[in-house]
């Protein structure tokens, strides 16, 4: 790789980054390989673990009741299905582009174009709602503090870290993941404690039947359990995140499908077994939107400075989240700029292999967020999540139809075989694309996340008229310069496509 390569934030044309033993060299991409598994494990877990699940579920619990627990495992099963078709894909050709680059690859350049966009997007006002959130939690101790103030320096502090190098994102990371991780476990073995020995201040309220006595099971319908979905899946975004890293794993052939393979086990304990067991300790109709499940847990137990930990843990996901989206949206702007779909300064790495000028970016409209929460309504949050959802939902979707199209390819002998198929094939994906279907018809339904949609159609014009009056024409005669890429003869191997795989055509 040339010097002028890095500094345009092009690397070599070969799109893999592997030497074809599938051990993990030098990225191709100009990126550090800083993460290693311990790091990728745990970036991989602290995905599955978010606002969502700590403040979000509060209200899910109060339109669900007990049945909100099917509806996170539902929703888990599904999201494990599109993780096995994006692993596939990864082992097929593991880049930091990841869903992006797929999409290029198998549906043409304006999807890979709106995908990388509206996963930019995504972090963006994730990372608005994360960083007032942290703000706001900073007062449980710090009332006196401006909330500006607080952001601002939460802001500063991340920014920081993305900037150092990826290895010091990556720790920073694992700790944060630690604390979530460490508090839900912590939470599930005083809530058996509680059932099996009866000690704490919940005394005999706290009992198994608890998940069926108050109105049963499903209190408010099925209908009304099933419009939790957009909040149930808002709680899942971040575990494709795992994808991103692909160029910066030390070895993604090894870490990328174990992180992945332990995703049902993380949902199990996580979001399964965490919600059942608060829901045994405090019935459900105590729950109401706005209140964290965990705390109001932890105050019916009686722990001391148990409010104090749990603001510190939700504290710990909010930055967690924001700093997540700083890495992420850096990575997707310089491959938006590789591939001359974005102006071509966010492609540059700085001297420690970081996309420094779009995290820069980045931040900035991150910021502007901070600002604008001094004047929305109170219902913010509900419409930042469901943008959010929405965003996830066509990243997503995305992935599946990728899979589909590139196991198409294989079926017909085009392509090389991934070295971590996807169970069953092609069955699951489809599976897969039917529930997103159906998550959609129930925003539709929501009068307040139906903003989303609206939303999502403006992003989608304006998205579309900067295809046609600039990127469309870049991007073409970019990659009009470029070698043609062709099949490896290793079709065991990770490896670029054939010709023909680009238009998705059998």
């Amino acid at each position: 790789m040339t010097s002028d390569q890095v500094a345009e934030g092009r690397g070599d044309s070969g799109p893999t980054g592997q030497d074809g033993s599938g051990a993990a060299g030098p990225s191709d991409e100009g990126y550090q390989r800083g993460l290693g598994s311990r790091q990728v494990q745990m970036i991989a877990i602290g995905g599955a673990i978010g606002v969502g699940l700590f403040m979000g579920a509060g209200a899910n619990i109060a339109k669900a009741g007990p049945s909100i627990i099917v509806m996170y495992a539902m929703a888990g099963v599904v999201i494990f299905f599109i993780m096995r078709a994006l692993g596939e894909l990864l082992m097929y050709r593991p880049v930091s582009g990841s869903f992006a680059e797929y999409a290029r690859e198998f549906l043409g350049p304006f999807f890979g174009f709106v995908t990388g966009w509206t996963y930019w997007l995504l972090w963006i006002v994730t990372g608005m709602a994360e960083l007032t959130a942290a703000a706001i939690y900073i007062h449980f101790w710090f009332p006196d503090i401006p909330q500006w103030v607080s952001a601002l320096v939460f802001l500063v502090v991340l920014f920081g870290v993305n900037l150092i190098s990826v290895k010091v994102f990556g720790e920073v990371e694992f700790w944060f993941s630690m604390v979530k991780v460490t508090a839900i476990i912590g939470m599930i073995v005083i809530g058996l404690g509680v059932l099996t020995l009866g000690f704490s201040q919940a005394g005999d309220t706290a009992a198994v039947s608890n998940l069926w006595s108050h109105h049963g099971f499903v209190p408010n319908g099925i209908g009304s359990s099933l419009m939790t979905l957009q909040g149930v899946m808002f709680a899942y975004i971040a575990v494709e995140l795992v994808g991103i890293t692909a160029g910066e794993s030390k070895d993604p052939q090894k870490t990328l499908p174990k992180a992945i393979n332990t995703l049902p086990w993380r949902i199990i304990i996580f979001y399964v077994g965490s919600l059942t067991v608060i829901l045994t300790v405090v019935k459900w109709t105590e729950f109401h939107e706005g209140v964290s499940p965990f705390v109001a847990a932890f105050a019916k137990i009686g722990i001391p400075l148990g409010a104090g930990i749990v603001n510190f843990v939700v504290l710990t996901a909010a930055l967690s989240s924001c700093n997540s989206g700083m890495y992420s949206t850096g990575r997707m702007l310089r491959d938006l700029a590789e591939n001359r779909e974005a102006p071509t300064i966010f492609g540059r790495l700085n001297r420690r292999q970081s996309p420094a000028t779009g995290i820069t970016l980045s931040v900035l409209f991150m910021g502007i967020g901070v600002l604008l929460n001094y004047v929305v309504p109170e219902k913010a949050f509900t419409y930042v999540t469901s943008v959010a959802t929405a965003c996830g939902i066509w990243t997503w979707g995305v992935i599946l139809v990728s899979h589909l199209i590139y196991r198409r390819g294989v079926v017909a002998g085009r392509l090389p075989k991934s070295t971590f198929p996807a169970p069953t094939g092609s069955f699951f994906s489809w599976i897969a694309l039917a529930f997103l279907t159906m998550v959609l018809v129930i925003v539709a339904l929501d009068p307040i996340a139906r903003v989303s949609l609206y939303i999502g159609a403006g992003w989608a014009v304006l998205l579309g008229a900067y295809w046609l009056l600039h990127a469309r024409h870049t991007a073409y005669a970019y990659r009009s310069t470029l070698p043609p890429r062709t099949a490896p003869a290793d079709a065991k191997g990770a490896g670029p496509l054939v010709p023909e795989a680009a238009t998705g055509q059998d």
